[in-house]
């Protein structure tokens, strides 16, 4: 406390108090009246106002309001000099936001250790002040950094998206529709597909372990072992002699993938997956389950059939085995690899989908088709768990299967 204000209209009292004030060494400003003082308080607040109350034109409590509604950032402290005592005045003075009252005729050695009281609420308001400042300086490099990464990660949600480049494909003898929701930014699921050779096409359905970037990179990673434009680099292919690319058998793809991610990528990371190899000609399907939830068929007359029995996921154990099972899917059937997002979604008594609400759920969308089945699903498990936003990431492959024909992927 370095500055105070004396506010008087009596020229003699406050020629006393200033007295005193100037040998303890405070630099003493001086105004005979409420409007006086205030025009200096605008100008430059002091650290302490010692104010009359009964002055003519603005009482010493209308000033003491006025000087509050000025709004300066330091606090300065505010002592009223009165001769009332009653409590409902005290109490007054208090509500227009006085500090501390003396009594008149004003006491040096009271004065004084009002003052030091006022000194020591000024230290730590201003101590706290500062901390405030440096609190909200840091929070605002602190949201420019937010503001940076979540730009960061909103490009890399789209190049995640991108990753799945035809969420529709009519392939002429069945259609191919494809769903990607990341819980955050970013996620750890991916779906796709890949042509095969003539008629022939691999589907597959990847949950890599955790969640946000780390598996968003992995997924990346994961997309070009199975590239639908690369078929060299595609390791669920085989090149043929003729120059062409043949599906190499499911489960030896996985086994590859188990290989190439235990010995060859240091993470900590592993991933479920499903992998189908599918004849379009016949409808005949050829998948390896490992981890990922079993696939559900939905038949032509409305019956819901699960398929698969687990396996192990990748990246777990090495040498694992996995073991592939044929499906044949007839006209009109259709095929739905799903994420453990939506089976494992949850309603507000935090009980689980699984695959009877599933299977309940897709029974009662069997007049969509392709996106719209998808899209219509989404709304469905929003319905179910009471809110859009989902815990865990959401993805699906579906197939709709029309019946034999000739074309090719």
């Amino acid at each position: 406390m370095q500055t105070v204000l004396v506010v008087d209209d009596s020229l003699v009292q406050r020629r006393i108090a200033i007295a005193f004030l100037e040998k303890w060494g405070f630099e003493v400003w001086e105004a005979g009246s409420g409007h006086d003082a205030l025009r200096i308080c605008r100008e430059r607040p002091p650290d302490l106002v010692l104010s009359d109350w009964m002055m003519p034109g603005m009482s010493g409590l209308e000033f003491c309001r006025a000087f509050r509604a000025l709004g300066h950032e330091d606090y300065g402290y505010f002592i009223l000099l009165t001769s009332k005592s009653e409590k409902a005045e005290v109490a007054l003075g208090l509500d227009a936001g006085a500090d501390d009252f003396l009594t008149k005729p004003v006491n040096p050695a009271e004065l004084r250790a009002r003052i030091a009281a006022g000194e020591r609420i000024i230290r730590m308001q201003r101590q706290l002040s500062e901390k405030n400042r440096l609190i909200e300086s840091t929070l605002q490099e602190l949201q420019t950094l937010y503001d940076s990464l979540d730009s960061d990660l909103l490009e890399a949600r789209k190049l995640q998206q991108s990753l799945v480049s035809a969420r529709f494909q009519d392939l002429g003898v069945a259609e191919l529709s494809l769903l990607l929701r990341s819980a955050g930014h970013v996620g750890g699921d991916l779906v796709g597909a890949f042509p095969a050779g003539s008629d022939r096409i691999g589907i597959y359905a990847i949950d890599v372990s955790g969640h946000g970037v780390s598996s968003a990179l992995m997924t990346a990673r994961l997309a070009g072992y199975l590239s639908s434009t690369s078929p060299d680099q595609n390791i669920a292919l085989t090149a043929t002699p003729g120059g062409g690319y043949r599906p190499r058998p499911p489960r030896e793809t996985v086994a590859l993938l188990n290989r190439m991610f235990l010995g060859e990528i240091e993470t900590e990371h592993y991933f479920t997956l499903l992998l189908a190899d599918v004849d379009l000609a016949s409808g005949r399907i050829t998948m390896v389950q490992a981890g990922h939830p079993s696939p559900a068929i939905l038949r032509r007359g409305g019956g819901v059939e699960f398929v698969g029995t687990g396996g192990l996921p990748v990246g777990l154990i090495e040498g694992a085995e996995y073991q592939q099972f044929d499906i044949t899917l007839a006209p009109g059937d259709r095929l739905l690899i799903h994420s453990d997002g939506i089976g494992e979604c949850t309603d507000r008594q935090d009980c689980q989908l699984g695959d009877q609400g599933l299977a309940e759920m897709v029974s009662g969308l069997r007049q969509s088709h392709g996106l719209a089945f998808l899209e219509s699903l989404v709304w469905s498990l929003s319905d179910f768990a009471e809110t859009d936003t989902f815990e865990d990431d959401v993805s699906a492959a579906l197939l709709d299967f029309k019946g034999p024909a000739s074309q090719g992927f």
